[in-house]
């Protein structure tokens, strides 16, 4: 993170090439984002051993799956730590890893997160040399199995349970990176999605979502996407401005509403965020806004015709999650049922025969088992690696939303 407090971004955006991308639908997922990833990166890897990042990281599917005409989910949820952020964390661990030499200093990734994204981080860096990870969590605001997912890994992952919100932690996190007694100690950087190198591997999914639906013989499609710290939607964006040929994106919220109200009204009004059902949504002030912004330079208009919002209370989730069962027999995370709403009600103004609607679907519903009525958690298949968690002791540090307790507590255990 840049001391100003700003975020990076790419200093150009490159265009894919019309040839790659009227045939996305003859390469595979890895053939897909070494070719996207390539274009961003340049020659700083070289491409043999950018290959070989991506075969490694990216090895697992992202399915689309038709639910009727004109709806399809994809799931994001295959890899490792069952959410989209595996996509992300995979990548980025690689990365550092790789960029990383023999007797540099430590490797220091602080990471925020909402409930998935430190299970995913975790286990993407868990036991990489030279690396270590702390993970802030909000104390009773995530799942019981993303709170084991992010306290049970030992080795060089330690977590802290803040009495505070995501955004407390977040704060924290940013807070950490412009002190200058922390810089000069330690070799800081974020595994969160202000981090571009999380952004540059989510884009991958979009690209092959397409690819998937070319194959179906569709070549228009409308993605609407559970939103929080607005990465998953920046990453869409930043693949439309690559080229892919997206007709429109819908913001899909829970409570914390405040980039729909801001498509609404024209005025940005972070707000304190509030817990929900959809917890990984739960961000008043959503980092990844200002990149979304810069996008569009901060034309309003044109920002407006590109991306709709929506937002959802937790009955409305729960009503969601039900007909979705009842009528696809499919179970939905609430994060997934958000964005189904979303595409639902927008299509009911903006249907076209000829457009694919594809809600994203961000974790593997197991892990929100308390969310669910029993009829339906009763569908639910645990995967394995869940099952094992359950088996492991929790190790957690609980501190206060203060800065200066966060930085002693850092300080004390270099």
């Amino acid at each position: 993170m840049p001391q100003d407090k700003g975020l990076y971004m790419p200093v150009g955006i490159p265009r894919l090439d019309d040839e790659f991308l009227t045939h996305l639908d003859e390469y595979s997922l890895p053939e897909i984002a070494f070719h996207v990833a390539k274009n961003i990166i340049g020659d700083d890897i070289p491409g043999d051993d950018l290959k070989s990042i991506i075969y490694d990281a990216i090895n697992f599917l992202a399915p689309v799956v038709k639910l009727e005409e004109n709806v399809f989910v994809l799931e994001l949820w295959h890899g490792p730590s069952l959410a989209f952020k595996d996509f992300g964390a995979r990548f980025m661990s690689r990365v550092m890893s790789y960029f990383l030499e023999k007797g540099e200093k430590q490797l220091d990734v602080l990471v925020a997160t909402s409930g998935d994204t430190g299970g995913a981080v975790a286990l993407g860096f868990l036991g990489v040399p030279n690396t270590r990870v702390t993970i802030l969590y909000p104390k009773g605001k995530v799942s019981d199995i993303q709170e084991l997912q992010l306290t049970t890994n030992g080795q060089n992952i330690r977590a802290i349970e803040i009495d505070g919100t995501f955004d407390d932690c977040q704060a924290l996190v940013k807070q950490a990176f412009t002190d200058a007694e922390l810089n000069e100690k330690f070799r800081l950087t974020s595994a969160n999605s202000i981090n571009i190198a999380r952004l540059i591997p989510q884009t991958f999914y979009y690209f092959n979502a397409y690819a998937q639906l070319l194959k179906q013989g569709i070549d228009k499609v409308v993605f609407s996407v559970p939103s929080g710290n607005f990465g998953n939607m920046g990453a869409g964006l930043l693949a439309w401005k690559m080229g892919l040929p997206v007709e429109h994106f819908i913001a899909a919220t829970n409570a914390n509403d405040t980039v729909p109200e801001y498509l609404k009204t024209g005025i940005y009004q972070p707000k304190s965020s509030v817990a929900t059902l959809s917890n990984a949504m739960d961000v008043g002030d959503p980092s990844n806004w200002v990149r979304i912004a810069d996008l569009f330079k901060d034309d309003l208009d044109v920002l407006k015709n590109m991306v709709t919002g929506f937002r959802y209370n937790d009955e409305e989730t729960l009503e969601a999650i039900k007909f979705i069962n009842d009528n696809y027999n499919y179970v939905a995370c609430p994060h997934t049922a958000i964005a189904w709403q979303a595409l639902r009600d927008w299509q009911q103004d903006n249907y076209k025969k000829d457009t694919a609607g594809v809600f994203l679907s961000t974790a593997h519903p197991c892990k929100f088992p308390d969310v669910f009525p029993q009829s339906i958690a009763g569908k639910i298949d645990v995967p394995e690696q869940v099952k094992e968690l359950a088996k492991k002791d929790k190790h957690a540090v609980a501190l206060g939303k203060d800065f200066e307790g966060f930085k002693e507590y850092l300080l004390k255990n270099e």
